[in-house]
């Protein structure tokens, strides 16, 4: 499947986002690709990046029992992110506590900064439905912002969108930033299916 194709899926008519990953090389006879295979030799390998791709409508539905549930999708939905990241991401930051603090001052399900919270108009961070509609806008900014690169993006979610600017556009070298975007890559996987 060559680039192009995940192009085309962009435009199409979606409901959900999937995560790929694209590598970029040069085979033996000099030509370049853009594909989602990974090459046989690992050697001509110049990059390698994970990608959320929008994905055609299904009649399945994410389904997660917990009664943040449906204003998660909701939240989702709205702004066209994929529910199962969404939860892998409540999941992660606040373990589905609306009044979870962590050490730093992030509060709320998606853990959200006051500074990020002013940013997005969130009053209170323990309102499920602000901290969620502040969270996901917020996700989706810094998907547009790191061209769709999930793992950049989470990045930033967790470290800071600076943090990742001051790096390249690579992800930090934090123990913590890289943990987080593991765990929330496997949990996001296992919803997803």
């Amino acid at each position: 499947m060559k680039l192009w194709y995940f192009l085309l899926i962009f435009t199409a008519n979606v409901t959900a986002l999937e995560t790929t990953t694209i590598y970029k090389y040069y085979d033996s006879e000099g030509v370049l690709h853009l594909t989602n295979k990974a090459p046989k030799n690992k050697n001509e390998l110049l990059y390698a990046r994970s990608y959320l791709i929008q994905q055609p409508s299904s009649p399945s539905v994410f389904k997660h029992n917990n009664k943040y549930s449906e204003l998660i999708t909701n939240a989702a939905n709205k702004i066209q992110l994929s529910p199962a990241l969404l939860h892998a991401i409540v999941q992660v930051e606040s373990a589905y506590n609306p009044k979870a603090i962590s050490p730093k001052g992030a509060v709320g399900l998606m853990q959200l900064m006051p500074a990020t919270a002013r940013r997005y108009g969130v009053k209170d961070r323990t309102n499920p439905t602000e901290n969620l509609a502040g969270g996901t806008r917020y996700l989706k900014d810094l998907l547009t912002m790191f061209n769709g690169d999930l793992s950049l993006t989470l990045a930033a979610y967790n470290a800071g969108e600076n943090a990742v600017k001051r790096y390249n556009n690579t992800v930090p070298p934090y123990r913590e930033t890289k943990n987080y975007i593991s765990k929330i890559n496997k949990l996001y996987a296992k919803l997803s299916r």
